[in-house]
């Protein structure tokens, strides 16, 4: 499910996911405003894409509501 009305401040990705609106808010602190698209928020962390989209699923276990 796209959030049209989110771009990824890095790069200008439009329509971030809900999943990537989540996982911003979840690291980055739930009152952000500015959104960065799965491979921009890996590069800020200095991780790998694949370990967010591993905790993304961690947490729709979890039952999080801010994920799909």
């Amino acid at each position: 499910m796209a959030t049209k009305n989110f771009k990824c401040i890095a790069c200008g990705k439009s329509s971030l996911s809900k999943n990537e609106i989540g996982i911003n808010k979840k690291l980055l602190g739930m009152k952000s405003k500015n959104f960065y698209c799965l491979e921009c928020l890996a590069n800020l962390l200095e991780v790998e894409p694949q370990d967010i989209l591993d905790k993304i699923e961690d947490f729709k276990r979890d039952g999080c509501k801010l994920f799909e």
